[in-house]
């Protein structure tokens, strides 16, 4: 593979806590993440697999792979960006995810989008 520059593909990311689906007596705590995929080059890009590392405050290690992203490969133009909503479960209020999307450019160029680390918080637990 390839390292492309990260500006090609920008990854952006959103939270949220999903208090109503979370149990803190169970040691159950779910967050949403919204993730906003811009291809900011100059060749059409499609998003072929993720790569998820997910870390609670115990320092417990959740990885995931896979094809596509809820189901899609989408294909993105430059200038185009594309927009999804996942979610994930930890056993404490606190944790990370970072992580990486295979991508193949137009051409044929495979390389990875890396996704930088983000927190996942329970409102009010962090300062």
């Amino acid at each position: 593979m390839t390292e492309v520059p990260e500006k090609q593909i920008v990854v952006s990311v959103e939270t949220q806590f999903i208090e109503d689906q979370s149990d803190p007596i169970d040691d159950r705590y779910v967050f949403s993440y919204t993730i906003t995929i811009r291809n900011s080059g100059c060749k059409p890009a499609r998003l072929l697999t993720r790569h998820w590392i997910i870390t609670d405050a115990n320092g417990k290690v959740q990885e995931v792979k896979g094809k596509g992203v809820v189901g899609e490969q989408p294909n993105l133009q430059p200038g185009e960006a594309f927009r999804y909503t996942s979610g994930t479960m930890l056993e404490t209020p606190v944790g990370s995810m970072h992580g990486s999307y295979g991508m193949v450019s137009s051409d044929g160029e495979l390389f990875d989008a890396r996704i930088e680390q983000f927190i996942l918080s329970m409102p009010r637990t962090l300062h």
